[in-house]
């Protein structure tokens, strides 16, 4: 077969297409960028295939021994194809209408997995910490990547722009996996591994992004914890266009250069540092970019409809700022329920990747007041409120105070676990009659005695219950002061029905509350047999007043 990264496809029409529209020239057949050489279709599920073309004329595609006809109704056409099993060999999908045939080479047929998320999800394998021995041996001509350049916009696409390195499909090589994201990769390399099917990838991240750039705005608007956030951008928005729009913008940069030419030549003089020069780009239109549901208009909206298997979210780093974690509260949730209402799919599996951390400990009150631990939190809960999903830890892939964690396998890694043993129902390849393991220990419950705290865990994910080589860290414990002190532990019944772990401090007579790993840059050894760590967790629901604003997170339990 062949495996050249592809050009779109060889059509005399081909680049007429005009991506910002939300449709194509009424002369022009053609398909969204996603159809083109080298894709991965979504197998056991209807193939829906869609596209563009003049109006009332008929259009036919032929694939696998199917073939299918329809008449297009404004501009705008579609078919559904038969459900079929997994194929590593390419074969040729061919879309026609009248004398005009695309023809599109090197199709298989697998699973579809949507990467999204914030710049840890857009971290490229190439720079990450084992790229050195992997993008050597990253010969996998089953394993595909689409990645979609970051932007976000006011309207929803129908496309995707196509670059050299965008828009296309790329099976993974030495030569080409260095630009799949990294935690995609190494979670997409299990499965093709571990199921023996092809699998695509669909990187669809951008670093700096909330939440809430990854809803509809249509949800948006129904959220009350987004509505500052919604007048602020629309104040924006008003401002530049009364402003004079990209006319203005570019009047207000030259005299803001101006200006600072005169400052820095100014500071040099008198032996001072220059000011800040200013960006062209702070003064583009507000309505694109990081706007409320711009990267998804951009990069989610083109795909809406798609059959895929599943998706792989990793957000909040972005939330962990000043009062963004506020609306977190309602958008997360809102992102997996968008995302399956745009995929016309109330089950499809969801994987949440749990934030890591970053900066360094200035004191344990900072730390634990500091906005990461509310994030996670509510990541926990959405987790545990919302069927068909999963969540992975990450906070112990980070050695440093880096808010991108270069150790992207095991992210990767525990996250196919997850999707190997919920979506696909893998069993414990070693004991066949127990299902393979994806998570560590659960906190479920407390008692207090003889001033000590037990807590108490639930048996799934907590079998063979341990400290990473006996230390204890990562455990606090506090009395009715709420003032937490650090903490001794010990297991208790790793193997039983009740997995536990003894908390106590000579500095707390009589406990009332534990915590493990509620940090910034969290740190813990409590993992289980697999070494699969245990979920940052509290006992108690006390208050947490955030150090930067004013809004305090109360969690209802």
């Amino acid at each position: 077969m062949s495996m050249t990264p592809l050009i779109r496809r060889l059509t005399p029409i081909a680049a007429s297409l005009s991506l910002a529209l939300p449709g194509l020239a009424a002369d022009a057949l053609d398909l969204p960028s996603f159809f083109s050489n080298g894709m991965v279709l979504q197998r056991d599920q209807p193939l829906k295939i869609w596209g563009w073309g003049p109006k009332d004329s008929e259009v036919s595609v032929t694939f696998a021994g199917q073939s299918v006809t329809t008449r297009i109704a404004d501009d705008r056409w579609d078919v559904v194809l038969d459900p079929l099993p997994a194929n590593a060999t390419g074969q040729v999908l061919v879309v026609a209408s009248g004398s005009t045939r695309v023809k599109i080479e090197d199709v298989l047929i697998g699973d579809v997995w949507l990467c999204g998320g914030q710049s840890n999800m857009e971290w490229r394998l190439r720079s990450s910490r084992d790229a050195d021995l992997e993008l050597p041996a990253a010969d996998y001509p089953g394993l595909r990547y689409f990645r979609i350049e970051p932007e976000g916009v006011p309207e929803p696409r129908t496309d995707i722009p196509v670059s050299d390195t965008a828009g296309i499909w790329q099976a993974c090589t030495p030569e080409t996996a260095g630009d799949c994201s990294g935690v995609a990769y190494y979670f997409g390399r299990r499965l093709h591994r571990n199921l023996g099917v092809p699998v695509g990838l669909i990187n669809a991240a951008w670093g700096g992004t909330m939440a809430q750039h990854w809803v509809t705005r249509e949800t948006l608007d129904t959220l009350p914890t987004m509505k500052p956030f919604i007048e602020e951008y629309e104040q924006k928005r008003a401002d530049w266009i009364e402003g004079g729009g990209i006319e203005g913008a570019k009047k207000r940069y030259e005299a803001d250069l101006a200006a600072w030419e005169q400052a820095a030549a100014k500071a040099k003089a008198a032996g001072e540092k220059a000011p800040g020069k200013p960006n062209f780009k702070n003064y583009g239109d507000p309505a694109t970019g990081r706007i409320p549901a711009g990267p998804l208009n951009a990069m989610i909206m083109p795909l809406a409809g798609l059959p895929i298997r599943g998706a792989l979210f990793y957000q909040g780093e972005n939330n962990s700022f000043g009062e963004t974690w506020v609306p977190f509260q309602e958008t997360f949730p809102a992102v997996i329920a968008d995302w399956r209402r745009l995929f016309g799919d109330d089950d499809l599996p969801f994987g949440i990747i749990q934030i890591a951390g970053w900066s360094t400990r200035r004191s344990m009150t900072y730390d634990m007041n500091h906005h990461t631990n509310v994030v996670r939190e509510i990541q926990f809960n959405t987790w545990r409120s919302t069927p068909n999903t999963g969540l992975v830890v990450s906070f112990d892939a980070n050695s440093d105070a880096n808010i991108h964690p270069r150790r992207k396998m095991p992210v990767g890694e525990r996250s196919a676990r997850w999707a190997l043993s919920q979506v696909y129902g893998a069993k414990d390849a070693t004991n066949p009659k127990l299902p393979l393991d994806w998570h560590g220990p659960v906190y479920r419950a407390m008692e207090k005695g003889d001033g000590r705290i037990k807590v108490v865990f639930e048996k799934d994910g907590a079998q063979g219950l341990r400290l990473d080589k006996a230390d204890v860290r990562g455990f606090h414990i506090a009395g009715a002061d709420r003032e937490f002190h650090h903490a001794e532990a010990r297991v208790v019944d790793a193997n039983g029905d009740n997995p536990s772990v003894e908390v106590w401090s000579a500095d707390v007579t009589e406990p009332v509350a534990v915590r493990y790993a509620v940090s910034n840059l969290p740190i813990g050894s409590l993992m289980n047999s697999r070494e699969l760590p245990a979920f940052p967790f509290r006992t108690d629901d006390w208050p947490i007043k955030p150090h930067h604003g004013e809004a305090v997170y109360q969690v209802t339990r």
